[in-house]
């Protein structure tokens, strides 16, 4: 998601320090816009940067750019906004932050939903953690990469609110899936399902975009299963934290991590209906 989101920053004419864990990715990137340079390391983009984006894949990567060796805070300056986009642990985030504004340096969480396509199309989500004047300031820099922005709240809250959300589809894709499988080794035409659950109570946007993927056996990744297993887990550990009861994450955690053991990592999330599948010894795909 970072690329495209680089990409919509460089279209409305910022200027802007690239860099990757990929130096490739950087540098075809930079080839096709004259505004964009190449920084050897996360310390050496922040270092001329007004507000510095990042996008990763876990708590530790993020940590790593941020607050590592030749990481962002060795090289911003102070008043620099550094916003977080990467869905991380919030109590890891509190901590950054903190020892962001050690250093002068303001810090928002900032994770975005929206998978791929809306990272492309410029439509993100963005959840907002930290002190509402400094997102006020950094607004202009969210805008050509997304459409809707919430304020949260205080440090963590963005993530708190993300996490929450990505509960709620995970647990939605889970029961799609079940009731999917169960229609069709009932009998019931696939498609048809779709179509009658599309216009019932039960519709849903999820179920709008992934069923089309799903009844063609198109796993090619938006969201891949490790991400949304990892948000999962992640949900599950604030809810430790904070004495709160998820009983049915906890199953839809499993099966995500059931998915992940069958060799789906790196699929689309919908791809965690092959478990049930092959379980039932049935395929949920539409008839030619």
């Amino acid at each position: 998601m970072g690329r495209p989101m680089a990409r919509n920053l460089l279209r409305a004419g910022h200027k802007v320090a690239l860099w990757s864990h990929d130096p490739a990715k950087a540098g075809s990137l930079a080839s096709e816009h004259s505004n964009a340079t190449v920084a050897a390391t996360p310390r050496a983009a922040a270092e001329r940067a007004e507000c510095v984006f990042l996008c990763v894949g876990t708590t530790e990567m993020s940590e790593a750019v941020l607050i590592g060796a030749g990481g962002v805070i060795e090289g911003a300056k102070p008043g620099t906004i550094v916003a977080d986009a990467s869905t991380i642990a919030p109590a890891a985030s509190r901590a950054i932050g903190g020892q962001m504004a050690a250093k002068g340096i303001h810090f928002l969480d900032a994770p975005c939903t929206g998978s791929k396509p809306g990272a492309e199309n410029a439509t993100l989500t963005f959840m907002i953690g930290g002190d509402q004047a400094v997102f006020e300031g950094a607004r202009a820099w969210f805008e050509p990469m997304g459409k809707q922005f919430y304020y949260c709240g205080g440090p963590g809250m963005g993530l708190e609110a993300k996490l929450t959300q990505n509960l709620v589809l995970a647990n939605m894709l889970l029961a799609f899936n079940e009731g999917m499988v169960l229609a069709t080794k009932a009998g019931v035409e696939p498609a048809l399902m779709v179509e009658i659950l599309n216009n019932s109570a039960a519709r849903s946007g999820l179920i709008s975009f992934k069923a089309p993927y799903i009844l063609k056996g198109d796993f090619q990744t938006n969201f891949s299963t490790r991400w949304m297993a990892k948000d999962v887990a992640m949900a599950l550990d604030s809810a430790r934290q904070k004495a709160v009861p998820l009983p049915l994450t906890g199953v839809t955690q499993q099966m995500f991590q059931a998915a992940i053991a069958e060799g789906y990592a790196d699929d689309d999330m919908c791809s965690a209906i092959r478990v049930l599948e092959d379980w039932a010894g049935v395929q949920v795909r539409q008839h030619s």
